[in-house]
């Protein structure tokens, strides 16, 4: 009886089948990994919040956002190394002031005891945003995160004057959320984040979720501005194809700016599983050469990995 099923292989759990996967895509595309430059690492009682925010039904949209990978912190890390993740982002962001320097010290302990971790870092319109920020770049943040709809402030405030300025200086880059989806705000939309860029042309801007629904105009800023990138968060996904789908005319410029498109997905605070984002890159069927560029190459070469 012990000797029945020698040689057979346990059943596979849920885990370990899309771990698989994920590690299959991009080792199909000839990737040594993956690198997402938009996931969240944040103290836990403020991603309990964020989680509680979605759980409430108030993301704004008609339909249910559960959150597929709540789980502890180290086991969130562990996954994407499981998937094959070299490098990932920890984004945090304030919703108000005194809040983007704590965070950032939590950040640079993030970074310190995860290395495959982007050290990530923020900022919010209010005096000494840009001593925190000049201090968050000095400790070796690589990435940035705006947040022009949960923070609810003007990008051009004259506060962040200086703080776009600095990061121009230093070639660091920085996620925006300046789309209006899923909700607008007072300041989201092409418009605030075209006149920062007009003041500061070599600031490098990461326009998170593509820009949804304002893909057009987004995409015009990147033909525009050569600091200006995209990232994939959500986009493509059957969940946002419902909120705010991607126009069919618009895949052949997505295919002319491809090498300033970054593979983002928002891990762990999707209603989906993280594969299905690669899936959904996938199916646009703009080539491997594409993929391979989203995936991994452009972020190698825009963050100097």
């Amino acid at each position: 009886m012990s000797g029945q099923n020698s040689g057979s292989a346990a059943p596979q759990s849920a885990t370990e089948r899309e771990s698989a996967a994920v590690v299959a895509f991009w080792h199909n595309l000839g990737l040594p990994g993956l690198v997402d430059i938009h996931t969240h690492f944040m103290p836990a009682n403020v991603l309990a919040k964020v989680w509680a925010y979605f759980d409430q039904g108030n993301a704004h949209t008609d339909h249910p956002w559960p959150i597929v990978y709540r789980q502890p912190e180290d086991e969130r890390v562990a996954l994407l190394r499981a998937f094959g993740v070299r490098r990932f982002s920890a984004l945090a962001y304030p919703h108000k002031p005194g809040m983007a320097a704590w965070l950032n010290g939590w950040e640079t302990e993030f970074a310190a005891r995860t290395p495959d971790a982007l050290h990530s870092a923020t900022f919010y319109p209010e005096p000494g945003a840009d001593a925190y920020v000049a201090e968050a770049i000095t400790a070796g943040a690589r990435l940035f995160k705006a947040h022009l709809q949960v923070g609810a402030y003007d990008p051009r405030d004259e506060l962040l004057g200086p703080v776009w300025g600095l990061l121009a200086e230093a070639r660091v880059p920085v996620v925006v959320h300046c789309g209006s989806g899923p909700m607008p705000g007072r300041f989201t939309g092409p418009g605030p984040m075209s006149e920062v860029l007009a003041r500061h042309p070599r600031l490098i801007v990461i326009i998170a979720h593509l820009g949804a629904p304002e893909y057009g105009d987004f995409l015009g800023l990147t033909e525009q501005y050569s600091g200006v990138y995209l990232d994939t968060t959500m986009a493509f996904t059957d969940f946002l194809e419902r909120i705010a789908p991607f126009p069919v005319g618009l895949r052949p410029r997505l295919a002319d700016v491809g090498g300033r498109i970054l593979l983002g997905t928002d891990f762990p605070n999707i209603p989906y599983s993280y594969v299905h984002q690669l899936q959904a890159l996938a199916r646009l069927d703009l080539g491997e050469p594409w993929l391979r560029a989203v995936c991994h190459d452009n972020a190698v070469a825009l963050l100097g990995l």
